[in-house]
């Protein structure tokens, strides 16, 4: 089959791989425990899970979209 034809290229692929594992992490950094009706549990308020997580999967996401957007230079053999 002829590569030309492909939307993406293997940068677009590696880019795109970088930031669904950034979604991946801030996700990850999300998680913990939870309060329930007997225990309130603190954490849930930490910057972890409030400022870095969110700020980490938002940037993520971002990336993801330059990654589908971005377009690598051809190569050219000048001679």
């Amino acid at each position: 089959m002829d590569k030309s034809r492909f939307a993406f290229k293997k940068a677009n692929y590696i880019l795109l791989g970088i930031g669904v594992a950034a979604i991946i992490i801030g996700f990850i950094l999300m998680s913990g425990p939870g309060s329930t009706e007997t225990h309130f549990e603190a954490d849930i308020f930490s910057f972890r899970r409030i400022k870095l997580a969110p700020a980490i999967c938002f940037l993520g996401f971002c990336f993801a979209i330059f990654a589908i957007m971005f377009k690598p230079r051809k190569k050219t053999d000048k001679q």
